[in-house]
């Protein structure tokens, strides 16, 4: 009985670590004191994550910011403003990135290959 047992826990230890090591890190950035900002969901810098043909975006950045992107996908994607005028980035497979605005807001974007993938920056 002790087999599915341990086979159970394998299972739920490696679901939970995909989950936990998916969903980013919370070391501080480098040049951010320890315990800066906290309490609050923004960041200096944040990751666009591309996978499955889907954007997850952090909480916030900051204006100014160097967003990275992660495109796990394997195949070319953009990171473009729908206004068009905020940014407009390339996605090649594997990490790239971009400056985030200057001016606070939400800025929603869309990849211009795949017009059906959506995403909303929130610059604070």
């Amino acid at each position: 009985m002790s087999t599915p047992s341990k086979s159970v826990v394998a299972f739920v230890c490696g679901v939970s670590l995909v989950a936990l090591t998916s969903c980013g890190s919370t070391t501080p950035s480098a040049g951010t004191a320890p315990g800066a900002g906290s309490g609050t969901p923004t960041s200096t810098a944040g990751a666009i994550m591309i996978h499955g043909f889907a954007f997850t975006t952090p909480p916030s950045v900051h204006p100014g910011a160097q967003v990275s992107v992660d495109n796990m996908d394997g195949v070319a994607h953009t990171v473009t403003d729908d206004k068009g005028s905020a940014f407009n980035s390339p996605a090649p497979p594997g990490n790239s990135s971009f400056m985030a605005p200057s001016t606070a807001g939400s800025y929603p974007f869309h990849c211009n290959i795949h017009p059906e993938m959506h995403g909303t920056l929130v610059v604070r």
